[in-house]
């Protein structure tokens, strides 16, 4: 069994929001669409600061798809669309979604987006990765965690370009991998592990 995911060293992430950008081109995303977002935690500002002058501090949360093993999203599916599949990873069926949108009612991470229009992509052209599957105006999108790289052996593409290397990527089920020792050693914690998704995403500070 594989269960692939991504830890985040949130001391290590500083905002560049190059992760969200990287996963823009990798993945053929349209324009006006992220799969991921960098937010500021504490405050309802992007680059916002907690605390009272001088005494300010700053944490950043990048926030995507979280993968999980007990995904909501994929429970309340009327068409099947969505699924888990042999690596861990949640996806969707581009062709079988039926534009209902219930799977981004119920992702407690607001992690999904949709194109209600014909997409619009900033040069006129498909770009990214050859194999990513073109998806058309009305179907919900999100983080695949770069199917078709890690299809391939590589790393996702917002570990990869992490000008921090804030990120680690690999399998939680192999107690010997990179990933499963840094949440192991730094104690890492799940999003939200009130709502029992039991996220493949894990977020520690060191």
């Amino acid at each position: 069994m594989t269960k692939l995911g991504i830890a985040i060293n949130l001391e290590r992430c500083v905002g560049c929001n190059t992760c969200a950008n990287a996963c823009k081109m990798q993945n053929n995303i349209p324009m006006n669409m992220l799969y991921i977002r960098v937010e500021t935690d504490g405050v309802d500002t992007a680059d916002g600061a907690q605390g009272t002058y001088p005494d300010l501090s700053r944490t950043y949360i990048p926030v995507a798809c979280q993968h999980c093993e007990n995904p909501a999203c994929l429970k309340v599916c009327p068409v099947g669309a969505t699924y888990k599949d042999d690596m861990g990873r949640v996806e969707i069926h581009y062709d079988k979604c039926i534009g209902c949108r219930i799977c981004m009612a119920a992702c407690p991470y607001n992690a999904r987006v949709f194109n209600w229009n014909e997409p619009e992509r900033d040069p006129n052209w498909n770009y990214g990765d050859k194999d990513v599957p073109v998806r058309p105006k009305g179907v919900a999108e999100k983080c695949t965690l770069c199917k078709e790289r890690t299809d391939r052996g590589d790393i996702p593409m917002c570990v990869r370009v992490c000008p921090g290397r804030a990120r680690v990527y690999g399998d939680l089920d192999d107690p010997e991998s990179e990933i499963s020792k840094v949440v192991r050693e730094n104690k890492a914690y799940q999003l939200l592990e009130e709502f029992g998704t039991r996220p493949q995403l894990r977020y520690y500070n060191a």
